[in-house]
């Protein structure tokens, strides 16, 4: 059945060798424009992708927002889907958007997919990487966020609905990526945070690693998916501490500077 409505569909990457095929093939053949905006790669990803999508762009990497936001601008479509190299389509969810765009009175502009994130082999059913992500959107007059990480989607006039079928999320290579990469995103989030003027205290970094892992493992249901959420519950929470542990650095390392200054 063809996409009644056209939709662009982009990917922004950097050394995804081992997974974007995956999510390559999983919208390969009926968006109908696919790009892949690349920040330097240095395996297989931009030859893996050439073989799959219409456009592949390489380029610096200004951070997620500003990435995001070049990725948009290279769309030609007005419907946008913005899924990540480690996601994949199922079957069922491709069937469902088609359907969704080629309704003929079609009332929102902003389309939540459910997230099945998988971790050690494990759907998370509860806490944070189950909630539902907003991943198709009516283009013209949106925008991301121009943050280093956690960029949200800024959409006039927003009119949602989630669909049931899921995107499947395979986040983490294994434990060590897990940890890195929420250790990553906390140190970026320190720096934006910083830049906006917040601070913080050791104290109050100690108190997050408890208060986020009681959200996550018992008032959001980690503890219902057995290992593997007590896991993800104590990741969130290193997640929180090294955040607001690291936004106290900052704030060390800037009143040190201030003092030998003088």
């Amino acid at each position: 059945m063809p996409v009644k409505r056209p939709l662009s569909c982009f990917i922004i990457a950097c050394n995804e060798g081992d997974r974007i095929e995956r999510c390559l093939r999983s919208v390969h053949g009926w968006v109908d424009e696919l790009i892949v905006l690349d920040s330097g790669s240095t395996d297989d990803t931009v030859a893996i992708a050439r073989r799959y999508a219409d456009k592949v762009y390489q380029t610096d990497w200004p951070g997620f927002g500003a990435q995001r936001n070049r990725a948009l601008s290279l769309c030609s479509h007005s419907w946008v889907m913005n899924i990540d190299a480690d996601e994949e389509v199922t079957p069922q969810l491709k069937d469902e958007i088609i359907a969704v765009l080629s309704e003929e009175n079609l009332d929102v502009n902003f389309i939540k997919f459910p997230w099945h994130t998988v971790l050690f082999g494990t759907i998370l059913k509860h806490g944070r990487y189950s909630s539902p992500q907003g991943k198709l959107f009516y283009a013209p007059g949106a925008k991301f966020k121009d943050t280093s990480v956690h960029e949200t989607l800024i959409l006039p006039n927003c009119k949602a609905r989630t669909l049931r079928s899921p995107l499947l999320h395979y986040s983490w290579r294994d434990y060590e990526h897990a940890v890195a990469k929420h250790l990553h995103y906390a140190s970026l989030s320190a720096k934006d945070k910083f830049k906006r003027g917040k601070r913080a205290s050791l104290a109050f970094a100690s108190l997050r690693f408890f208060t986020d892992f009681l959200q996550q493992y018992i008032l959001r249901g980690g503890i219902l998916d057995g290992k593997a959420g007590f896991v993800m519950a104590v990741i969130l929470a290193q997640y929180g501490f090294h955040k607001y542990a690291a936004l106290w650095s900052l704030q060390r390392m800037a009143q040190k500077d201030t003092d030998n200054d003088r």
